[in-house]
């Protein structure tokens, strides 16, 4: 009897963690698109992209997975929420490659 207890608590811990795992990859999947996103709007390689969205995570104190899903669907929408698009755009300002200006010298 308590082997059968003991074989159903870690069928229902395994069946807990597969579930995690799944949201895991969901999510994941999501905030690769919302990378590929910023990169296309903003011209910028793969890292500061990711850094993009962690910082508007942050500032925003919304999960990366939500400002994930807003930023995926805001091409199709042309919609972000006022606090997202204003995080965006000063982390874009940030992270953009300063362009020299004629006579600077580098």
């Amino acid at each position: 009897m308590r082997q059968q207890e003991d074989s159903v608590r870690r069928i229902i811990a395994l069946q807990e963690e597969v579930e995690q795992l799944k949201h895991a990859v969901v999510s994941h999947a999501v905030v690769d698109q919302a990378i590929g996103v910023v990169i296309a709007y903003a011209g910028l390689p793969p890292e500061p992209a990711w850094d993009v969205l962690k910082e508007v995570s942050q500032h925003t104190n919304t999960k990366l997975r939500e400002v994930a899903e807003h930023i995926v669907q805001w091409p199709r929408c042309a919609w972000l929420p006022p606090e997202i698009r204003q995080a965006l755009d000063a982390s874009l300002e940030r992270h953009r490659p300063r362009t020299p200006e004629p006579g600077d010298e580098r």
